[in-house]
């Protein structure tokens, strides 16, 4: 399917304000980025680079008073989006060494203390991605998503512990008790067509049976009509903006997807 994805952030600064941005999807994998416009008002000078999960990144200075981001584009993306029931547990000696990180605990997945846990909740199932689909629907039956939940970033730990969160809060829990069980497991943030109310979503991606797949704690059935934009151990590395000094929220944040009825020109 064709999707146009669009995002717009308004903020107010008092002085000049560093920013790194994080809102271009790139192709590969599954989606084909065929056009898209970014546009800075006032308009500043930007640099360009790639983070080392290979996210593209924009690194500006805000100048003081009222500054505007709006990011758009034409995405061709599966409708589907992949299952494998049976794809089998890659061990870890036999991993490509660029997944080996996605086996470690970060500052929102405290995988290391979900060992116990995720075993119980996988019990009778298969190695592999058999497991992650019971994980999946585990946290979908016991973990309520409130897409108005107003807590800070929360940790696997305390989203097991409150049993409620937003998609991110979701999807650490989901990596971190795959990491628990030796399952490479990697955060994804960008758009799903169709989501209400539409905001910019979370989910995540394990490895297994030597490649990725999706899961969606959220959602319930496997859905297409995704464009990812960034991918990271957890929340901390996939920030669609960063601001450094005083505290800046957004005045205004708007985010769209729109089915296509065809290619764009």
């Amino acid at each position: 399917m064709w999707l146009r994805t669009s995002c717009t952030l308004n903020f107010t600064a008092s002085s000049p304000t560093p920013f790194i941005l994080m809102l271009r999807p790139r192709s590969g994998g599954q989606q084909w980025v065929a056009r898209e416009s970014y546009t800075l008002k006032p308009s500043v000078q930007v640099v360009e680079f790639t983070d080392s999960y290979g996210n593209l990144c924009q690194r500006l200075i805000a100048p003081p008073g009222d500054f505007s981001i709006r990011t758009s584009a034409d995405v061709l993306t599966a409708d589907f989006i992949d299952v494998a029931p049976g794809a089998p547990f890659d061990e870890v000696q036999h991993l490509p060494d660029a997944v080996l990180t996605y086996l470690l605990p970060s500052r929102y997945c405290e995988s290391e203390r979900f060992f116990e846990m995720a075993g119980g909740i996988v019990q009778g199932a298969l190695p592999g991605y058999d497991q992650v689909a019971c994980i999946t629907d585990w946290i979908r039956r016991s973990v309520r998503f409130d897409p108005t939940s107003t807590h800070d970033y929360m940790s696997a730990a305390d989203v097991n512990e409150h049993r409620q969160g937003v998609c991110r809060d979701l999807a650490h829990l989901g990596i971190a008790l795959c990491r628990g069980l030796c399952i490479p497991a990697r955060m994804v943030v960008g758009y799903l067509h169709g989501l209400a109310p539409m905001d910019l979503h979370a989910w995540f991606e394990a490895y297994v049976g030597g490649r990725w797949y999706t899961f969606d704690a959220t959602q319930d059935a496997p859905r297409g009509g995704r464009v990812a934009v960034a991918y990271g151990h957890d929340a901390a590395n996939v920030a669609i903006f960063s601001q450094f000094g005083p505290a800046l929220s957004p005045t205004l944040m708007q985010v769209s997807v729109e089915l296509l009825p065809a290619a764009p020109d």
